[in-house]
């Protein structure tokens, strides 16, 4: 998967790298690290999905099911890391979500939440954060994890690019999550999950800021100076 949202595409790619080095530098990381994975796969799956021309029925999931190859790699590669860190029941629990969200979850979940308005978005966000700081089974809250990017994704399409408000926000419940499990440790699985996408949030916001634009010299004819101008509404 790959998207025009390069700061939040980078903080995929060094949380891919930190899975794949955790059985050496923190096997008590690996956990984290792939609820994590899965919360970012949701978000990204969801922000290549609305540039496709989506048809209804079985054509649809067909097409779904052939764009997954290239998908599988990371959680393949959270799995095999996974067996190497001895972490049998966390590698089948990979497995098993991973072909949860690619066959069932997300084809069916992607046309529902859709169709819901923003504000409705958002309480479904909090709702899987409470569900997934209480699930006691490693691959329902790796489900869960991507369906809350899946819904986090929605949320922010249906926003404008770089709402202020919205990003600080985000920025203010990315720091009250990492404050909140040293006040509390009990709190740590929901802060996790709202730190995560906080900071999704904020580093989505952070990708498409623009500065004002500049507008086209008539007096120039050697040299074509062109500003940036203010990204389009995104569609979804």
């Amino acid at each position: 998967m790959s998207g025009e949202l390069r700061m939040l595409g980078l903080a995929h790619g060094l949380l891919l790298g930190l899975l794949l080095a955790s059985p050496l530098i923190g096997p008590d990381m690996l956990p984290w690290a792939v609820q994590a994975l899965f919360l970012l796969g949701g978000f990204q799956l969801r922000l290549a999905d609305r540039r496709w021309d989506l048809r209804g029925g079985p054509i649809a999931w067909i097409s779904h099911i052939r764009m997954a190859p290239r998908r599988l790699l990371p959680w393949a590669a959270a799995a095999v890391v996974a067996l190497i860190a001895g972490r049998i029941d966390l590698a089948q629990a990979i497995v098993g979500a991973t072909l949860l969200c690619e066959l069932l979850v997300y084809p069916i979940s992607a046309h529902l939440i859709a169709r819901l308005a923003r504000p409705m978005v958002a309480g479904l966000i909090l709702l899987l954060i409470g569900v997934q700081g209480a699930t006691g089974s490693p691959m329902l809250g790796y489900v869960v994890a991507f369906l809350t990017g899946l819904s986090t994704c929605l949320f922010w399409l249906r926003g404008p690019d770089g709402d202020g408000p919205t990003m600080i926000w985000a920025l203010g419940a990315t720091t009250a999550a990492i404050v909140a499990p040293i006040v509390a440790p009990i709190t740590l699985p929901c802060a996790f999950a709202v730190g995560t996408v906080s900071a999704t949030l904020a580093l989505a916001h952070l990708s498409v800021l623009r500065r004002r634009p500049v507008p086209w010299r008539s007096d120039l004819r050697q040299t074509v100076r062109r500003g940036l101008w203010l990204a389009p509404a995104r569609p979804f």
